[in-house]
């Protein structure tokens, strides 16, 4: 049974303490094996469990056992819940496997005995024949009557080529156990996955995946063939920053591209680039101040924020070169555009910040998710838009030898 809760607050109890509730009101016996798993969902990244294990090999009876010996790994380790595994037992199977010896006393060919089991089971393809447009097999078999009793399905006679009767049981050796509801693999392996919840009030995602792994380096020598992927939280986390690292230098680079065509210069957009990291010290102490989390909806943030903090420095840099240009010293020309600029610099700074002040501060209604990007963008434009008044004027008089023509 699986119960899925979305985290929303009522009545003041959180979605942890429901589940725990929850927890405590199942029964304890039930009338037939059952496992029960509760997981809450999440708004965004990283949407799967925090510990999920990829137990990879050649035979399915080796990948059990080292799935067994993780399960105990994690029932010692505090704070681990839940731990299911997809190898869900499944209908019993009869194997079969031919007795070379006993054919070959028969007279018997081996592949004759494999055609005649396949006859009797799932029977054999002879040919293949369209009916409106779909393909349908033409399949021959035996008229064997139907029995749910595996040994008399093996007391069926074979003719041998002298003429004599000798029973199926006798060719083949078989084997009746309980299968796999499906045979899942990963890159090629057969595998089992592992998966586990976490009490974040006692440990956290990296913690337990790093614990998990210094114990398997103990037991990896008692399990040759075996290797693990490890996924889940940690996996869409590695994900999320590739692709958010990605944007963040595609933005940059398309960023100093049109600052590099406007301003017809190398090294200028560099110096408007150089609030980017004035942002992100504002954010720093910003999410420090409110005591908000770095998440990746934050961080998908200061992807924003880096397009919206070179706004001001723009602003200054081309007022400056407008009076280089009129004929105005270096020192004459970024005062003057000091000057001037202030007012509307400001005033487009606490704009922005106004329109996101208030999911910031949760007037509306707190939201868990984009409070804290908002929280990040406002502190972010805040300090950025203070060192920029101040810094950029300093660079610009240090670095600018020249009128820009």
């Amino acid at each position: 049974m699986f119960i899925s809760l979305t985290p929303r607050y009522n009545n003041g109890r959180s979605a942890d303490d429901i589940i725990q509730e929850l927890r405590e009101q199942l029964p304890v016996h039930a009338p037939a094996p059952a496992r029960i798993n509760l997981l809450k969902l999440s708004g965004g990244p990283p949407s799967s469990m925090p510990i999920s294990i990829k137990v990879r090999g050649d035979d399915y009876t080796l990948i059990q056992r080292a799935v067994d010996d993780l399960t105990a790994i994690l029932q010692r380790i505090a704070g681990v819940t839940d731990i299911s595994s997809d190898a869900s037992p499944g209908m019993q199977q009869l194997i079969t496997q031919l007795n070379l010896p006993a054919i070959r006393r028969a007279g018997l060919d081996p592949a004759s005995v494999t055609r005649t089991l396949r006859l009797m089971t799932d029977g054999e393809i002879v040919a293949q024949m369209t009916d409106r447009g779909e393909q349908l097999d033409l399949r021959v078999r035996s008229m064997s009557n139907t029995t749910e009793d595996v040994y008399q399905w093996l007391d069926t006679l074979i003719a041998t080529p002298n003429g004599q009767l000798i029973p199926l049981s006798e060719l083949v050796n078989t084997q009746v156990k309980t299968g796999f509801e499906s045979l899942r693999h990963y890159n090629f392996s057969r595998s089992i996955t592992l998966e586990a919840n976490l009490d974040r009030a006692q440990i956290d995602t990296l913690e337990a995946n790093q614990r998990i792994q210094d114990a398997w380096q103990e037991l990896a020598s008692e399990h040759p063939g075996i290797s693990l992927d490890f996924s889940g939280e940690l996996d869409d986390i590695q994900e999320s920053l590739s692709a958010l690292t990605m944007l963040f230098v595609l933005g940059v680079g398309l960023m100093y591209l049109i600052l590099g065509a406007q301003f017809r210069s190398y090294f200028q957009p560099l110096t408007i680039l150089l609030t980017i990291p004035m942002a992100f010290t504002g954010v720093a102490y910003g999410l420090w101040l409110s005591n908000n989390p770095l998440s990746l909806y934050t961080l998908y943030g200061l992807v924003a924020l880096s397009g919206i903090a070179v706004n001001s420095a723009i602003v200054l840099m081309a007022a400056a070169n407008s009076r280089l240009h009129n004929g105005m010293s270096v020192q004459h020309a970024i005062v003057y555009a000091a000057r001037r600029r202030l007012v509307p610099i400001i005033i487009t700074a606490a704009t922005t910040m106004a329109g996101l002040m208030g999911l910031a501060l949760g007037l509306g209604g707190k939201s868990l998710i984009f409070g804290p990007v908002a929280t990040a963008i406002v502190w972010g434009i805040c300090v950025s838009t203070l060192l920029t008044l101040f810094t950029i004027p300093l660079i610009y008089k240090l670095t600018t030898r020249r009128v820009v023509r």
